[in-house]
Protein backbone atom coordinates (compact mmCIF):
# COMPACT_ATOMS: atom_id res chain seq x y z
CA UNK A 1 0.00 0.00 0.00
CA UNK A 2 1.21 3.59 -0.71
CA UNK A 3 -1.06 4.95 1.08
CA UNK A 4 -0.13 6.67 5.02
CA UNK A 5 -3.48 6.53 5.82
CA UNK A 6 -4.52 4.11 8.43
CA UNK A 7 -6.27 1.05 6.95
CA UNK A 8 -8.19 -1.35 9.70
CA UNK A 9 -9.00 -4.80 7.67
CA UNK A 10 -10.61 -7.26 9.58
CA UNK A 11 -12.47 -10.77 8.75
CA UNK A 12 -16.60 -10.18 7.91
CA UNK A 13 -18.60 -13.43 8.67
CA UNK A 14 -21.29 -11.94 7.22
CA UNK A 15 -19.76 -10.63 4.14
CA UNK A 16 -17.38 -14.27 3.63
CA UNK A 17 -14.56 -11.12 2.86
CA UNK A 18 -12.19 -9.36 4.22
CA UNK A 19 -13.37 -5.44 4.83
CA UNK A 20 -10.63 -2.75 5.04
CA UNK A 21 -11.63 0.08 6.91
CA UNK A 22 -10.09 3.76 6.55
CA UNK A 23 -11.10 5.63 10.05
CA UNK A 24 -9.71 9.19 9.05
CA UNK A 25 -11.53 9.52 5.66
CA UNK A 26 -15.51 8.84 6.66
CA UNK A 27 -17.42 6.18 4.37
CA UNK A 28 -14.21 4.96 2.68
CA UNK A 29 -14.15 1.30 2.73
CA UNK A 30 -13.20 -1.61 0.42
CA UNK A 31 -12.76 -5.56 0.48
CA UNK A 32 -11.77 -8.66 -0.96
CA UNK A 33 -11.14 -12.46 -0.58
CA UNK A 34 -7.94 -12.40 0.70
CA UNK A 35 -6.02 -10.06 3.56
CA UNK A 36 -3.84 -8.53 0.02
CA UNK A 37 -6.59 -8.07 -2.18
CA UNK A 38 -8.73 -6.11 0.61
CA UNK A 39 -5.40 -3.93 1.16
CA UNK A 40 -4.97 -3.31 -2.38
CA UNK A 41 -8.64 -2.49 -2.97
CA UNK A 42 -8.33 0.31 0.26
CA UNK A 43 -5.22 1.85 -1.51
CA UNK A 44 -7.68 2.44 -4.65
CA UNK A 45 -10.31 3.64 -2.50
CA UNK A 46 -8.35 5.85 -0.33
CA UNK A 47 -6.67 7.21 -4.00
CA UNK A 48 -10.37 7.62 -4.89
CA UNK A 49 -12.03 9.63 -1.58
CA UNK A 50 -9.18 11.87 -1.84
CA UNK A 51 -9.68 12.45 -5.84
CA UNK A 52 -13.13 12.89 -5.36
CA UNK A 53 -13.04 15.09 -2.28
CA UNK A 54 -10.50 17.42 -3.77
CA UNK A 55 -12.69 18.21 -7.05
CA UNK A 56 -15.64 18.60 -4.57
CA UNK A 57 -13.75 21.79 -2.56
CA UNK A 58 -14.05 19.01 -0.19
CA UNK A 59 -11.26 19.49 2.68
CA UNK A 60 -8.69 16.75 2.92
CA UNK A 61 -7.57 15.56 6.15
CA UNK A 62 -3.96 14.72 6.86
CA UNK A 63 -2.78 11.02 7.72
CA UNK A 64 -2.72 10.90 11.07
CA UNK A 65 0.88 10.13 13.00
CA UNK A 66 0.86 7.23 15.68
CA UNK A 67 2.47 8.52 19.31
CA UNK A 68 5.93 6.60 19.69
CA UNK A 69 6.85 5.60 22.90
CA UNK A 70 9.83 4.68 24.16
Amino acid sequence: MNSRYEVVIFWSDKDDRFVAEVPELPGCMADGATYQEAARNADEAIQDWVATAAQLGRVVPAPKRRQQYA
